[in-house]
């Protein structure tokens, strides 16, 4: 029975369950299509090479994760500390998508640590990473009190921290510590706005 969607589509489809489950070097070809449901030929008139069918996979994975984000966004209130939330609840969303192996961490990350340096694929995973960075920053701006250097040591922090609880999550099989990690990470903000409140106050 044919699968559903383009070629291409199943193709990507493939790779995102091949390659997150066995990982981008143990998958050949001929398992993506195999499990795509379509000719080796197919693959090629698709993508030029396997590095190029990687970095679509790893442009899917960081477009589905901003889809994630952006439906958290649009349901919570709206404030710099909702915005923070959002950002470890999309993480954690995507945590607990229905893999077909199981949860293994952040798939980003993992294709990034099979790839040699240079590779375009790492470089999509840095940018990903970076605008993740980005995004807290612009959340922490909107909270009242925080000076520019504050918002940019805490969005470093918590990005830290954001990547820490996903890599054990992924090492333990629990998408729980995402949440233990954004409730840790609304403590921080709080305390940071609070001190602002404090000093504010004292001037």
């Amino acid at each position: 029975m044919s699968k559903p969607g383009s070629a291409r589509q199943r193709l990507l489809s493939a790779a995102a369950e091949c390659f997150y489950a066995q990982g981008v070097a143990a998958t050949g070809i001929d398992t993506i299509t195999a499990t795509a449901g379509v000719a080796k030929m197919s693959l090629y008139n698709n993508f030029a090479s396997k590095d190029e069918l990687v970095l679509a996979y790893l442009q899917e994975r960081h477009a589905e994760w901003l889809g994630l984000y952006e439906a958290r966004l649009a349901a919570s209130d709206g404030t710099g500390r909702a915005g923070v939330a959002a950002v470890f609840d999309a993480y954690a969303d995507h945590a607990n998508a229905a893999y077909v192996h199981g949860f293994r961490g952040c798939g980003l990350l993992n294709a990034a640590a099979e790839l040699p340096s240079g590779a375009p694929g790492r470089e999509q995973v840095r940018q990903h990473k970076e605008q993740v960075q980005q995004l807290l920053a612009g959340h922490l701006a909107n909270v009242a009190g925080l000076t520019a250097n504050q918002v940019e040591n805490l969005a470093l922090q918590l990005s830290f921290a954001l990547e820490g609880a996903m890599s054990r999550a992924g090492l333990e099989g629990r998408s729980d510590l995402l949440v233990r990690a954004k409730i840790l990470a609304l403590q921080l903000v709080d305390q940071a706005a609070n001190a602002a409140d404090t000093s504010q106050a004292s001037a």
